[in-house]
């Protein structure tokens, strides 16, 4: 269920978006019978209690419309109305966001009756609601001064309900609904649960954030745990600059076992006797090196467009490909009979589960993975997370895009803005090395590269 689902002048509604909600009756203020999403409901239940403490009693005056009623709405008003106040204020049939059931007009209650609309006395009440909206998932989704963006003029008593973390962002950092999926961006550190893919996880985000946009910067197997940089919106654009990172793993290893998956999660293929006398620090060390480290079957990798474990599950023969890795660091941390733990720091590309099968060919009684957490990936470390469950209750720190990039920011004028927004090669007169990112009024323009002893457009942001 998307709750950021778009309906504006641009648009239009999609009738298949009711086959995926429940329609929950209530009654407005006038006790005649209205229906609202069902989350959408407990939201304003919510809402409504937590306001009755503060002495302000709201009330609903229209929530869910057919495009049928829309349309009576419509025609009506030409005949009360100049056609310039009809369209700033009222939407087409199928264009009005009250056909997601997601949509709330509220009337305030003064002296016994509710009132919609911006008098003495309710300004600033609407405005003391405003503040509290986004602890329920609620915006107010025409507000001052963003006219051009949302197409309707303010309108204090039209909320909408988009979730809590979505509303959370958009209060904060003053977005409509239009300029949160169009140009937010954020990039979260997260600690990946055990048995939960990479891709889990960016369908979890974008479904807490309403964007589709979500990416990851390094595939983690299910088992494994830790450091999963995320992406989203359009700071996506970056994930091949936080994918080229030195990684830094600690593993389990059991000796004297070989399975097809290079971990204990595989089948089995051999076992062997493990000799009491192994040099295990001696042939770590001896992997301090750059090598080709031959591809496990079971990856994602791709060889004549297929992905090598779908050679793997249909008993396929296949020429596992091999990719130069470094491993900078590697040290033995704990040693128990035949199990060990390691910790290494690795270049980009590197499989910890090949690393391990390859020091069991060396010991000669082969080896599997039976754990891996990721502890660091470039700077950022294991401490520095969240996990999924911190996340969903509001409990995170969002990062942007010049946080997580190590690039010098130039803070230009507006002249130089149109530059950059139409991607006009630039002098270097920064002195710049490698990649550069331009700023103006605190907005990201683009990052720019060197090229030729000039600066030319890397990413756009505008």
């Amino acid at each position: 269920m998307k709750y950021t689902t778009l309906v504006n002048k641009q648009n239009k509604f999609k009738e298949s978006f009711l086959n995926k909600i429940n329609l929950v009756k209530t009654t407005d203020v006038d006790n005649k019978e209205v229906f609202l999403e069902e989350e959408t409901y407990k939201a304003y239940i919510e809402l409504k209690e937590y306001l009755k403490d503060k002495n302000i009693d709201i009330g609903i005056t229209s929530a869910y419309r057919t495009i049928d009623y829309q349309k009576s709405l419509y025609d009506k008003f030409p005949e009360e109305n100049n056609q310039e106040y009809v369209d700033n204020y009222v939407a087409l049939p199928g264009y009005s966001e009250h056909h997601t059931a997601l949509a709330i007009d509220i009337g305030i209650n003064i002296n016994g009756e509710y009132i919609d609309d911006i008098t003495d006395k309710t300004n600033d009440i609407y405005e003391e609601i405003h503040k509290h909206l986004y602890k329920f998932g609620f915006i107010l989704r025409y507000p001052k001064n963003k006219e051009n963006i949302t197409g309707y003029q303010h309108e204090p008593w039209h909320i909408r309900y988009v979730g809590k973390l979505p509303a959370r962002i958009m209060y904060q950092e003053d977005l409509t609904l239009e300029e949160y999926l169009n140009n937010y961006s954020c990039v979260l550190y997260i600690n990946k649960p055990k048995d939960c893919t990479s891709f889990d996880v960016v369908n979890i985000i974008s479904k807490l954030f309403g964007i589709k946009r979500v990416g990851h910067t390094g595939t983690l197997d299910p088992m494994a745990t830790g450091v999963l940089i995320v992406t989203v919106g359009k700071a996506t654009k970056i994930v091949e600059l936080l994918t080229a990172k030195d990684k830094e793993y600690i593993a389990g290893v059991e000796l004297g076992i070989k399975t097809d998956t290079y971990d204990n999660t595989g089948k089995v293929l051999e076992k062997k006797e493990v000799p009491n006398n192994l040099s295990i620090e001696e042939t770590l060390n001896s992997f301090k090196k750059t090598y080709l480290q031959e591809v496990p079957i079971y990856s994602a990798v791709k060889v004549d467009g297929k992905k090598l474990y779908d050679y793997a599950r249909n008993n396929k023969e296949v020429t596992l490909p091999k990719k130069e890795v470094t491993i900078k660091e590697i040290e033995l941390l704990e040693k128990n009979n035949n199990t060990f733990t390691i910790k290494t720091l690795v270049t980009k590309g590197c499989y910890i589960r090949s690393l391990i099968n390859d020091i069991g060919n060396e010991l000669n009684t082969g080896a599997i993975m039976t754990s891996l957490i990721r502890t660091k990936q470039g700077n950022i470390s294991i401490e520095e997370t969240n996990t999924l469950e911190e996340i969903k209750n509001n409990k995170y720190k969002l990062h942007t895009i010049e946080e997580v990039l190590d690039y010098p920011t130039i803070e230009v004028d507006n002249e130089l803005e149109f530059k950059i927004k139409n991607g006009v090669v630039l002098d270097n007169n920064w002195n710049i090395k490698d990649k550069v990112l331009f700023k103006n009024n605190n907005k990201l323009l683009g990052i720019y590269e060197v090229y030729n002893n000039k600066l030319k457009v890397w990413k756009n942001f505008t």
